[in-house]
């Protein structure tokens, strides 16, 4: 299969549960696209393989979305929209050498802010294999900063 090789990174059990710090794991995938930091977003959303789930690895990020997308689809044919937009070189909607922005574009209820943290770490390890990435913003649906319950727009300063 011709593409670009690429790493979703998981966490995995029981070590990202119980380690003192966030740990997330790499797992190969190959882009069908030029566009790998948003394919494997796009990976990570849909989680593991039935094999690496088997084999302890999961994700709660497709668990926390709790309702429609309000991004328009880049495609008429697609059904319910994207689940994030994800712009390099932007810290929001300010330029930013360097620096991802990843909006949820569906909202998210979250367990608490162990998975936050995790989610957060798969997220981050994701992005930053990718050369052009040396920071990550998340936002939410409302263009807030996600996780860990904060909001508000620490993450922008």
């Amino acid at each position: 299969m011709a593409g670009y090789l690429i790493k979703v990174y998981f966490s995995k059990s029981p070590e990202s549960e119980t380690s003192p710090s966030i740990t997330v794991f790499p797992v190969g995938r190959v882009s069908p696209t030029a566009d790998m930091a948003t394919f494997a977003i796009q990976l990570l959303i849909a989680g593991p393989t039935p094999q690496e789930r088997a084999a302890g690895y999961f994700s709660e990020l497709n668990r926390m979305f709790t309702n429609g997308t309000n991004c328009a689809s880049p495609s008429p044919a697609s059904l319910g929209g994207p689940d994030f937009t994800l712009t390099l070189d932007h810290k929001g909607t300010s330029p930013d050498q360097g620096t991802a922005t990843l909006k949820l574009c569906r909202g998210t209820l979250s367990p608490g802010e162990g998975t936050d943290a995790r989610v957060t770490a798969e997220i981050d390890a994701t992005l930053l294999q990718f050369a052009a990435i040396k920071k990550v913003v998340i936002l939410d649906v409302n263009g807030q900063c996600w996780g860990g319950g904060r909001g508000g727009t620490y993450c922008l300063q």
